[in-house]
């Protein structure tokens, strides 16, 4: 995917070629764990991109060794106050709702980890192409926490509600190829670039303008459940927040060690 022209901010990376956007996510040295800096800044670019008539078609991926950790636990310890949490919740909720109803068609590279919070960023994504070395997680029980980020919304929608619950209470690191036998991603690569350029051949080649035509009607239908959704995963998790289960996992999670939990 050679880029004809290029545009760098701190935290993401755009590129352009023809019809197609590239959106890559650059902490690389904290595996591209999202802060509010860089929710802000990808949120920023999708809107761009949504007004953008030449575009059509949009990639997301991670630089580095990964595509993303999930959400920074250390700017997560800063949160002290409710109006900072619901900050950060709201601009996750936007983001979460602008990638879903992008009036473009996006597809997902998934390389290294894809955990937590990156991972419902993801599955907000039309298409999931995941390299099979890949870590696929929904681990927030891990911290005593729920999914936010539309997690619920999304992994209901591909996965049904019963198989939902139990790849959150288990919060299991999958392989690729066990995401995908799960229907939670499409399809895996070994390699992930060549993979990434056929899909996108594919639709270079379709009537991409009925394809989105199709994804908006879906969208609108679909956007009052992940509202609420989301509303409800906001105040949910500012709940768990104040559990000493969390408290628990954050100091296991500090410390290297298995957390002890006591369901409260």
């Amino acid at each position: 995917m050679e880029a004809d022209t290029v545009s760098k901010q701190e935290l993401v990376t755009v590129s352009y070629s023809g019809r197609l956007a590239v959106i890559e996510l650059n902490r690389p040295d904290s595996l591209n764990a999202l802060n509010l800096d860089l929710l802000k800044e990808l949120l920023a670019c999708l809107k761009d991109i949504t007004v953008d008539e030449k575009v059509d078609m949009v990639v997301l991926k991670g630089s580095g060794r990964g595509f993303c950790s999930g959400g920074d636990i250390k700017a997560m310890l800063e949160l002290t106050g409710e109006e900072d949490f619901f900050a950060m919740m709201e601009c996750i909720s936007e983001l979460a709702v602008t990638l879903y109803c992008i009036p473009k068609l996006t597809l997902c590279a998934i390389h290294g980890a894809a955990a937590g919070l990156g991972l419902s960023i993801a599955l907000a994504c039309d298409y999931i192409i995941a390299d099979t070395n890949s870590k696929i997680a929904m681990n927030f029980i891990g911290i005593g926490l729920i999914p936010d980020g539309g997690g619920h919304f999304f992994l209901e929608r591909r996965i049904g509600e019963v198989h939902a619950k139990e790849l959150i209470w288990e919060g299991r690191v999958l392989t690729a190829d066990e995401a995908a036998a799960k229907r939670l991603i499409h399809e895996t690569a070994e390699n992930l670039e060549e993979a990434v350029d056929r899909k996108i051949g594919e639709w270079r080649q379709k009537p991409t303008a009925a394809m989105i035509k199709t994804k908006k009607i879906l969208a609108e239908n679909n956007r009052p459940y992940l509202l609420k959704m989301l509303e409800l995963e906001k105040y949910g998790q500012l709940k768990m927040r104040r559990t000493k289960d969390h408290q628990e996992g954050i100091e296991a999670f500090i410390q290297k060690r298995k957390p002890v939990f006591i369901g409260r």
